[in-house]
């Protein structure tokens, strides 16, 4: 599931597959730079520090593809055979990218089990330190871009690149820790170590990505924040006297809300249809690429006890405790 991550100017259905598109360009080209410039530096340092970089932005580069290819298939309109569009694409690729750094992440463990048992003289070390200083400032540069891009469309895709990007910012700063240690201080296991840390926190980050990407592939529930915001938005409306069977799921950067509101029984037929109308516009403006669905249903239709009811009076409480227990 994506991070709850509130934008107080989401992006427009125009502008969304732009930025999405530019966020997967920006990091084909990122790691693409970083391959080169880290291969020159192995083959000069024989660092498993920097082999490790290497194999990672070489990953990176691999997943980004992948992403690349997802995203577009993500951003397809809906067809007859896809009624819900083509967002789950997003979490397969982020399946993928998971895979792809798991398999890193064990590459990278037999080789520095490997140097602890054969150990290797590093070697211009200044090169190696010089090239991970500069994948850093590209790695950053990258990693704002992204952020920026998850806060406007809240892509699971983008989120989950800029998850392995962030882990390369702590690889590249255990490689230069790595090189001085081994070259000026002597500790000959310092490369190997540091391997072996940058391979947990490669995992790490692969981890979270094969989590986010199952949740959506699940149909998991939005986190309580947002329903919470879902029931607070829907109770502005002062014609809502209660709630019940409310679903919600993502797909991509898209998001699912089906609600059950319960209305006066002496509102007419044609005022209860106005009434689901503006509900479903005030949620779509709460989240512009939400799909909304509502049905009306006469107070008194259920019992009180029905669970994952919310009325009125429990949606004015405080800390929303109710939202984790809908529906």
């Amino acid at each position: 599931m994506i991070d709850s991550v509130r934008s107080p100017e989401p992006a427009s259905a125009t502008e969304r597959p732009t930025l999405m598109k530019a966020a997967t360009y920006a990091a084909v080209t990122a790691a693409s730079v970083m391959i080169a410039m880290k291969l020159g530096a192995w083959f000069l340092t024989g660092s498993v520090s920097m082999l490790g970089s290497l194999v990672d932005s070489s990953l990176d580069a691999l997943a980004s593809v992948i992403n690349l290819v997802a995203v577009r298939h993500a951003l397809t309109p809906a067809d007859r055979e896809h009624r819900f569009g083509h967002g789950k694409a997003e979490a397969i690729a982020g399946l993928a990218q998971g895979a792809l750094i798991i398999g890193s992440a064990l590459f990278l463990l037999a080789e520095a089990v490997r140097r602890f048992i054969n150990p290797v003289e590093i070697t211009y070390s200044n090169i190696g330190i010089a090239v991970i200083v500069i994948s850093i400032l590209i790695t950053l540069a990258l990693v704002a871009f992204q952020l920026y891009v998850v806060k406007k469309t809240r892509s699971v895709a983008i989120n989950a690149d800029s998850l392995h990007y962030k882990g390369d910012l702590l690889m590249n700063a255990g490689v230069i820790a790595a090189l001085v240690l081994t070259t000026t201080f002597g500790l000959w296991w310092a490369d190997a170590a540091f391997g072996i840390i940058i391979a947990g926190f490669v995992g790490y980050a692969a981890a979270q990505i094969v989590r986010q990407s199952y949740d959506q592939l699940m149909d998991r529930e939005l986190p309580d924040e947002e329903r919470e915001r879902i029931i607070a938005e829907v109770f502005k409306h002062e014609d809502v006297l209660a709630l019940h069977d409310m679903k919600t799921r993502a797909a991509g950067g898209d998001c699912f809300i089906q609600i059950h509101l319960e209305l006066d029984p002496g509102l007419n037929l044609h005022r209860a249809h106005d009434i689901a109308d503006e509900v479903e516009d005030a949620l779509a403006n709460l989240f512009p690429s939400a799909e909304v669905l509502i049905h009306q249903d006469p107070l008194g239709v259920v019992s009180e006890e029905y669970p994952g009811r919310v009325t009125r009076e429990m949606a004015l409480r405080k800390g929303g405790e109710f939202a984790a227990g809908v529906a």
